[in-house]
């Protein structure tokens, strides 16, 4: 996860990246709308206004229970204020 403070106010955004490595397009889809969902539901709130935050997404997104994704991005996101 790459973060960037854009020394502005306004809400913080988010970008997903998922390489060819993981899998076929199907298969990255899937990595990008689970951490989306993670992101929107769980560690939205953990994120500080007026930053850019690069998630980068990989194989065991899929395999890891979601209430674990949750709770490790939400530790990652707290970690980076």
């Amino acid at each position: 996860m790459e973060v960037l403070d854009r020394g502005d106010g306004l809400s913080p955004r988010v970008g997903y990246t998922v390489t060819k490595k993981v899998g076929n397009a199907v298969v990255r889809n899937r990595v990008r709308r689970r951490l989306r969902e993670a992101v929107r539901t769980h560690a939205a709130s953990d994120m500080a206004p007026g930053n850019d935050y690069v998630i980068v997404g990989r194989e065991d997104v899929l395999t890891t229970p979601f209430g674990q994704l949750k709770a490790e991005l939400s530790r990652r996101l707290r970690g980076t204020r």
